[in-house]
């Protein structure tokens, strides 16, 4: 037996071998879609629900959550098809955003904070339309 390793490369030469993606990556990739799209479906519709409120902060947080809900899903579907280009070119990177999630959820605060205001601080407006 020999001590020596299988592949010998000549002294600062790279040995390129070929990455192969498995499936499950574009699975998880894909389920990792279909969760942002259901959080996004589910506050579409917290904020069409409070359109059928008909009063005044009513109409303006709906509004604010069917933004933020739009916004979402844009944001699910450009990182659904960034994620399935970089695993078609075997990218090494890492595939995680840091700044989109907490860019939405700072959102979604905001159209929170708004709801509370127009329904807490501002009481009277909500009778009128």
């Amino acid at each position: 037996m020999s001590s020596q390793p299988l592949l010998q490369s000549a002294p600062g030469k790279r040995i390129a071998l070929p990455t192969r993606v498995e499936p499950k990556v574009f699975f998880a990739n894909e389920r990792t879609f279909l969760s942002w799209l259901n959080f996004t479906v589910i506050l579409g519709a917290l904020g069409v629900g409070m359109l059928n409120f008909g009063d005044y902060a009513g109409f303006w947080s709906a509004l604010g959550f069917i933004i933020v809900a739009v916004l979402g899903a844009c944001y699910s579907l450009y990182t659904y098809h960034w994620r399935a280009r970089e695993i078609r070119r075997r990218g090494q990177g890492g595939f995680d955003d840091r700044f989109g999630p907490t860019a939405l959820m700072i959102c979604l605060f905001f159209a929170i904070i708004v709801n509370f205001v127009l329904r807490v601080v501002y009481p009277d407006q909500n009778s009128k339309k």
